[in-house]
């Protein structure tokens, strides 16, 4: 659960700080944003609240797997008991308990996804309007993400594009 939560953290912040290239500055700083993601009280209060959800998740379906398995060691036991007939239909309730087992952990998962990115992105764009912020009232023109992984969260520094492109000619 930990690691989904670090790989949403790490390509959030990819997908908000594009790599750029700059020119040598005293007016750079850094930053572990995987730190400051992993000590802020709301995102351990969430995933506090993440850690619940999954253990009722995983608590549920681990009872609907003895219930499955009770009651296929109870068929089992008395399929030369009974009919044909009766045998068929218990497995087909069996075959339909094991498909409705499955789509509840796929649910489940889905769910607790859905939860993850409900709770965490809110946090980490926090997080990082306060590190804009911050490097803008110290005067950093770049700041730079320290996790391994991480890139530019702040650049105020002179885009080259429209000039190097004029020296290439288009």
């Amino acid at each position: 659960m930990m690691n989904s939560i670090k790989k949403t953290i790490i390509a959030f912040l990819m997908a908000l700080a594009p790599l750029t290239t700059f020119a040598q500055t005293n007016e750079v700083a850094h930053i572990n944003v995987q730190q400051l993601i992993s000590e802020m009280p709301e995102v351990i209060a969430a995933q506090n609240e993440l850690a619940k959800l999954e253990k009722d998740y995983t608590t549920q379906i681990e009872n609907a797997f003895k219930e499955f398995q009770t009651k296929a060691q109870n068929y089992s036991s008395d399929a030369a008991n009974q009919t044909d007939v009766t045998n068929q239909a218990r497995q087909k309730e069996l075959e339909s308990m094991q498909q409705n087992l499955q789509e509840f952990r796929e649910s489940a998962a889905q769910e607790l996804q859905k939860k993850q990115m409900d709770l965490m992105t809110p946090l980490l764009e926090k997080a990082r309007e306060a590190i804009n912020k911050v490097g803008k009232d110290q005067g950093f023109n770049y700041v730079i993400d320290s996790s391994p992984n991480g890139g530019v969260i702040l650049a105020n520094g002179k885009d080259l594009l429209e000039d190097v492109k004029k020296e290439l000619g288009f």
